[in-house]
């Protein structure tokens, strides 16, 4: 019976061997747990803080349909109203049908609406499926020297808007969302530097 007890013992000793040997092993490419982002304040890296009358970074970024969008240029000769943004951000979800209010009231002059979403293709695809949205959209990763951070949010909050003139220079930045009937004044390019 003692026999017994040692065959036993000697399978469950190689059972749990095995076990950590499966556990422990080499996964294939690693899938990234899908996490709301942290509202907390993000260092800006080694970029220089963006202020009013500076002229906006260059960058490109995709559009929802993976094509490339390059600002300024694509932009010079109008100006430009760029909203940060995140399917997950309430506060931005909010703001959404009062941007597109403003863009469709300017489609043909006035500021250009520009949605730089800190998310997931998949995610903003989901979200513009339930709150439709008729200006274009680029995506973005987040992270502590995103575009959004270039763009003067060393906070790394959201939403962040940004409003550029038709010569590519920083006109105003805000921090938070717009509220009903706050854009059109605030979007005037009269008091740009």
């Amino acid at each position: 019976m003692r026999a017994a007890s040692w065959w036993v013992a000697g399978i469950a000793a190689a059972a749990g061997l095995a076990a950590g040997a499966w556990l422990s092993r080499p996964a294939g490419p690693a899938i990234p747990a899908m996490t709301e982002p942290s509202t907390a304040p993000v260092a800006a890296a080694a970029a220089p803080l963006l202020a009013p009358g500076d002229p906006m970074p260059a960058f490109t970024l995709p559009d929802l349909d993976g094509m490339p969008m390059q600002f300024p240029g694509r932009f010079l000769g109008r100006p430009l109203l760029i909203n940060v943004w995140a399917s997950w951000c309430a506060p931005c979800i909010e703001e959404m049908p009062e941007l597109a209010r403003f863009a469709a009231r300017h489609a043909d002059d006035g500021p250009q609406v520009v949605g730089l979403a800190l998310d997931t293709h998949e995610a903003v695809l989901d979200f513009l499926g339930n709150v439709p949205v008729y200006y274009p959209i680029v995506l973005e990763t987040p992270g502590p020297a995103d575009v959004s951070v270039r763009l003067g949010n060393s906070q790394g909050l959201l939403p962040y808007s940004v409003l550029v003139d038709a010569q590519g220079r920083v006109v105003k930045q805000k921090l938070g969302p717009f509220k009903a009937g706050e854009i059109e004044e605030w979007a005037e390019l009269d008091d740009a530097p």
